[in-house]
């Protein structure tokens, strides 16, 4: 090929060469779009039953379950790592059918919430609300049948059923703010309960209380050491009726719209890693919410796993993949890596 092919116009090629935009580290970062920040990070705890708990979860390296007296000192490491909010999932001593220790006022995350404004009041403090880490089946809400629920007759003897769940959530979002969360974050694909949360929050006057909805929410193999982590494995079925197909991505932007109408304050794409096309999509699609991404506990073990083994470098590789996930349009992170992230930030100034 001749120079004359590569002409622009009346142009030589050698007027446009873009590596000069790459010559060196000081270009590189002044020309940089995306700056990934300790502050677009949210750090997940696992917050466990008991006292002086603090167990490494055997499939995610470097992540803890921990009981509400342990966890002064993990705010303290979020803190100084700079991140600014945190995410409480709940690990009960006891479960039921209908996942009655999500609600109480003396629950795990209602006991963590308080310490942790006692600690960090400046901390953000999400928490997710679902059932499925609280009753004895595993599922994220009542299922057809069980304890003399009417449910439908046209329904499987073990579907999750929607309209009994949604009352629950509500009160499960209520307990949760009078503790002093910031943010609640339904989790189980429910249709409507976005709305129940939203009047039962308003209800009690906690109208300050935001809702971080998980609007697209894949069925994904990636969620498999976070069953392992939150001890929240169905115990049969699937959640395929009410989380995503992964093949589909038309549904993505219904699933925000709906939310975004009965009043979420945040948007959420999980898992992240394979759906930065859903990222990208609802970022044009709703550019007025804040949008989230949930780089979940599949991603991060896969990334520990190939580190641990040498195969990767695991700074450099999270930098990247976090950095994908901000340039698809988030503009908050929910990872497992936050605390290693905020540290290297630091390191890097």
């Amino acid at each position: 090929m001749s120079t004359d092919d590569l002409k622009g116009g009346q142009e030589n090629w050698s007027d446009f060469r873009t590596r000069r935009w790459r010559h060196s580290r000081g270009l590189r970062n002044m020309l940089r779009q995306i700056h990934l920040d300790s502050t677009d990070l949210i750090c997940p705890i696992f917050i466990s039953h008991g006292e002086h708990v603090r167990v490494e979860i055997p499939s995610m390296p470097g992540q803890f379950q921990i009981s509400v007296d342990r966890i002064s000192e993990e705010i303290k490491e979020i803190e100084q790592a700079g991140i600014p909010a945190v995410i409480l999932f709940g690990i009960p001593e006891h479960k039921d059918s209908q996942g009655t220790g999500a609600w109480v006022d003396d629950g795990v995350i209602q006991q963590a919430i308080r310490r942790i404004k006692e600690v960090a009041p400046e901390m953000v403090v999400v928490t997710d609300v679902c059932l499925c880490e609280y009753t004895d089946h595993g599922h994220c809400g009542l299922i057809n049948g069980n304890d003399s629920l009417a449910g439908a007759d046209t329904l499987p003897a073990d579907y999750v059923l929607n309209d009994e769940t949604l009352a629950l959530l509500g009160q499960i979002a209520v307990s949760h703010a009078r503790c002093g969360a910031d943010i609640v974050a339904p989790s189980g694909m429910m249709d409507g309960m976005v709305t129940t949360i939203r009047r039962a929050l308003d209800a009690n006057r906690y109208e300050h209380v935001a809702i971080m909805a998980y609007s697209v929410k894949y069925s994904s193999a990636f969620y498999g050491p976070f069953r392992d982590a939150a001890d929240g494995a169905p115990q049969f079925g699937d959640r395929k009726t009410h989380q995503m197909d992964f093949a589909e991505s038309r549904q993505a932007m219904r699933e925000a719209r709906l939310d975004v109408q009965q009043g979420a304050d945040f948007l959420m794409v999980k898992p992240a890693m394979a759906y930065l096309d859903i990222i990208a999509r609802l970022h044009a699609g709703f550019s007025e919410m804040p949008l989230v991404a949930y780089n979940v506990s599949g991603e991060y073990s896969m990334v520990k796993a190939a580190a641990q083994n040498g195969w990767l470098d695991e700074r450099e590789t999270v930098f990247e993949l976090l950095t994908g996930m901000k340039r698809a349009g988030a503009d908050l992170i929910i990872t497992y890596h936050a605390k290693d992230v905020g540290k290297w930030l630091k390191q890097m100034k």
